[in-house]
């Protein structure tokens, strides 16, 4: 399996709903490193996985509509615990959409799959993996 991975970063704030979260029940303020990796079985036919300057704009694109907001705020994320896991995955699909879309051009067809992985620190982090 071939894989490539860009990268960005983003900054919300957030609360939590629940006793599992101790004081991030408050507000707070969160910064990830994001990867996205995505993967295919065989190379296209211009030896690549998908074209990394499409992919690092997709994901930019992608993070930019999340980055400086209070995601409890939003309507997406209405009584939501927008955990890093959970915020992986709204990443991983939104990207999976913009493939599906056609914004990473027409190799990016051929991608079996992404992982976005969310880093909250240098020793935590979180990961969502999906098929295309």
């Amino acid at each position: 399996m071939f894989s490539i991975t860009v990268r960005d970063h983003l900054m919300i704030a957030h609360s939590f709903r629940g006793e599992v979260f101790g004081p991030a029940q408050r507000l707070h303020g969160a910064t990830f490193l994001v990867d996205a990796t995505f993967r295919r079985a065989e190379l296209d036919d211009d030896n690549i996985v998908v074209d990394i300057g499409l992919a690092t704009q997709e994901l930019g694109a992608v993070v930019s509509a999340l980055n400086y907001r209070n995601l409890d705020d939003e309507p997406d994320f209405k009584n939501t615990n927008t955990s890093t896991e959970f915020l992986a995955k709204v990443i991983a699909d939104r990207l999976a959409d913009r493939v599906h879309a056609g914004a990473l051009g027409e190799g990016a067809r051929g991608l079996s799959g992404i992982t976005v992985t969310l880093h909250e620190s240098h020793i935590a982090w979180a990961s969502y993996e999906r098929a295309l």
